[in-house]
C-alpha cells in the first residue's frame, strides 16, 4: 500500500528501545517543515486540528471529514508519517470504525481513540469518562475498520488526570487486552505515576505532555516511554507571526520593512519549487 513505509516507520520508533519527539504538524507547510528538518515523526493534534480548519478553540467542532481533509492534505505534501488525535472517534463505536477507515484512507501512520466523554455533556463543567465497556467496545470497533495492518491503533486514556491513576491502569489493561498496539497517556503527573503504569501494563507508551520531573528522554525511555508530545508550540508561533506582520501593515509599515518573514530560499524549499520548475519542463515543454 502508498502509505506502508510511513506506517512501518511509526511502528519501528515503538518497537525500538528510544523515546522520540515528534514534530507538531498541521497543514502541507508544517509537514514539509518537519520533514526537512529531521523530525521522525509528525503529530497531529485535535485542538491544532480546530485552529487550522476552523479557528475554533478544542472543544470539538471540527468535524471527522475535516479532520481526514487536513490529513490528506499533508499526506499529499511530504513523506513523513503522522500521528493523528481522532479524540473520541466522532460518535460511538460504529463512528470508531468509520474514523479508522477514512484516516487510514486519509494516510494516516497512526491514530489515538480515547476514552474522554466528548463533546462535553449538558451542564457537566468537568471532564468526564465514558465507561470502562464503552471505551473498550470503542478499541475493538477501531481494530475491526483497520484494513492495513500497518497502521497504529493507541488506546488513550486521560483517567490520570480526571478520576485517579488506579483508573487510568485499569483502563490501559483493558484497553491492552484489545489487542491496541500502544498506550497513549495523558495527565502523569509523577515518576512514581509512570512506573505504576510501566509495572502493570506491556505495551509502549507515549506520553500526551510531560511535567518537568518526566522531562528526560533517557528516563523516559527507560519506562517504556517511546514517544512524548511536547507540545503545539509551532501554531502558536504562527499565529503570533501572522499577527505581528499583519499589525506592521495595518499602521503603515512597508512590505519591503518587514522583520521575521521567510526567505525566498525557504520558500522555494518548502514549496518544493524545484520539482514543480521540473515537471513543467518535462510536461509543458517549458525551456530549462
Amino acid at each position: 500500500m502508498a502509505f506502508r513505509s510511513r506506517r512501518e516507520k511509526l511502528r519501528s520508533i515503538l518497537s525500538g528501545s528510544a523515546c522520540i519527539r515528534p514534530g507538531s504538524v498541521y497543514d502541507a507547510i508544517s509537514i514539509r517543515i518537519a520533514e526537512d528538518l529531521g523530525f521522525p515523526l509528525g503529530m497531529f493534534g485535535g485542538s491544532v486540528a480546530s485552529l487550522a480548519v476552523l479557528g475554533d478553540p478544542d472543544i470539538t467542532l471540527v468535524t471527522l471529514t475535516e479532520l481526514a481533509e487536513q490529513m490528506r492534505r499533508m499526506s499529499r505534501a511530504a513523506k513523513l508519517p503522522v500521528l493523528v488525535d481522532a479524540d473520541h472517534g466522532y460518535g460511538n463505536a460504529l463512528n470508531v470504525r468509520r474514523t479508522v477507515q477514512e484516516l487510514e484512507t486519509a494516510g494516516a501512520a497512526g491514530l489515538t481513540i480515547e476514552d474522554t466523554l466528548l463533546p462535553a455533556g449538558f451542564g457537566e463543567p468537568k471532564t468526564q469518562l465514558i465507561s470502562l465497556e464503552e471505551g473498550v467496545g470503542k478499541m475493538k470497533a477501531a481494530l475491526d475498520g483497520r484494513s492495513d495492518p500497518s497502521l497504529v491503533i493507541m488506546g488513550r486514556t486521560g483517567a490520570a488526570s480526571i478520576t485517579s491513576i488506579e483508573d487510568a491502569i485499569r483502563r490501559a489493561q483493558a484497553y491492552e487486552a484489545t489487542g491496541v498496539d500502544a498506550l497513549f497517556f495523558t495527565g502523569i503527573a509523577s515518576r512514581a505515576e509512570l512506573a505504576a503504569i510501566t509495572a502493570a501494563t506491556r505495551l509502549p507508551i507515549v506520553l500526551g505532555g510531560v511535567p518537568d520531573e518526566l522531562n528526560a528522554l533517557d528516563y523516559l525511555a527507560g519506562q517504556r516511554v517511546r514517544i512524548a508530545l511536547q507540545g503545539h508550540a509551532p501554531i502558536a508561533a504562527a499565529m503570533q507571526a501572522v499577527h505581528e506582520t499583519l499589525k506592521a501593515l495595518r499602521e503603515g509599515a512597508a512590505p519591503k520593512a518587514l522583520k521575521g518573514l521567510a526567505s525566498p530560499d525557504l520558500t522555494s524549499r518548502v514549496t518544493r519549487e524545484a520539482n514543480a520548475k521540473a515537471r513543467s519542463t518535462d510536461f509543458l515543454g517549458l525551456k530549462k
